[in-house]
């Protein structure tokens, strides 16, 4: 059985402070009408999400630190610091799938909102309930941690050697099946997922969006939620750290959508995140990392992306943009 610090007041105030959260994300980023949001908007907000989620760590520190004793308190939340930092960072191939898919599509700025909030909902759900079944797999089938491992481990190798190539979505077989079954109108009908025509429903061209983002969504979980478990598989920490991380990935969105080309050796930098965790699974039973070591190792790691990305700027393509 694993053993979590979550109390049924702790579990049961923390998804009410997430519906809030989520209204808040509704109305602050876009309000009820479709406009785009601006660099600095999107800035303010990144901000207010991390200051949100180190206020809540510090906050869960101080309870166990008054009802646990400081050693738990300074494991916990170095735990649920790492978590988020390891999250956070993979949350990024959303943001680089997003802006794909709305370049795709065509989608306007202003229609984008909509539609990633439906997503940032959506994997909320999702983690919760994968979350939910790694943890009772975890504590009736131990060895489905080196499954774990193994499974990054790969997806590792298999990011960094496709980090160059860029997915074909006309071959994608969700796309072409939904285009197969549905009526779509060619074109898009503002933020609208649906449209009547002479009686008859159509979807438009956004609906493939929102259902190929939270496709991606569950594609992501995947990787990400076993990533996690190697560093806590407190099922509390586990969920928090995750939701905090996505509950700012709107604004994230936002502030990156126009520099995400600048940071293109970033995918190699989260292949060395999944492939240092999922080691660190393989190898638990013989070599036990401190949490403190594991988050300098992941920052390091993503920082040296950062700036590789940034002194060995992507080559021009012969249309004059950057090519990843």
């Amino acid at each position: 059985m694993i053993e979590s610090i979550g109390t049924w007041w702790m579990w049961a105030g923390f998804f009410v402070f997430v519906a809030i959260m989520i209204a808040v994300d509704l109305f602050a980023l876009g309000g009820r009408h479709a406009r785009k949001i601006s660099m600095r908007e999107a800035a303010g907000w990144s901000v207010v999400w991390v200051s949100i989620a180190l206020a809540f760590n510090a906050l869960l520190w101080w309870h166990l630190d008054a009802t646990a004793g400081r050693e738990v308190a300074n494991a916990k939340g170095l735990e649920f610091l790492t978590g988020y930092v390891i999250e956070k960072a993979l949350a990024v191939d959303n943001i680089f799938v997003w802006l794909m898919l709305f370049t795709y599509f065509a989608v306007p700025a202003e229609y984008q909102r909509r539609v990633l909030l439906y997503g940032v909902i959506g994997a909320i759900v999702m983690r919760t309930v994968m979350i939910f079944a790694g943890a009772w797999l975890i504590s009736q089938f131990h060895w489905i941690l080196y499954f774990f491992g193994a499974f990054l481990v790969f997806t590792a190798v298999k990011m960094a050697w496709m980090a160059a190539d860029t997915p074909d979505l006309e071959k994608n077989p969700l796309l072409r099946w939904m285009r197969g079954h549905l009526r779509i109108t060619p074109e898009l009908h503002a933020e609208r997922f649906f449209v009547v025509k002479d009686g008859v429903r159509f979807a438009t061209p956004l609906l493939l969006v929102l259902v190929l983002v939270e496709f991606t969504d569950l594609v992501f979980a995947v990787d990400s939620i076993p990533a996690i478990f190697a560093i806590t598989t407190d099922p509390f920490i586990v969920l928090t750290s995750n939701v905090f991380a996505i509950l700012g990935l709107r604004a994230m969105y936002f502030l990156l959508q126009d520099v995400a080309d600048r940071f293109h050796l970033l995918k190699y930098g989260l292949a060395g995140v999944l492939g240092f965790v999922g080691t660190k699974m393989l190898v638990v039973e013989w070599i036990k990392l401190p949490v403190v070591l594991s988050l300098g190792l992941v920052a390091a790691i993503l920082a040296a992306s950062v700036v590789a990305s940034l002194l060995y700027p992507p080559a021009p393509t012969s249309d004059g943009a950057a090519s990843r």
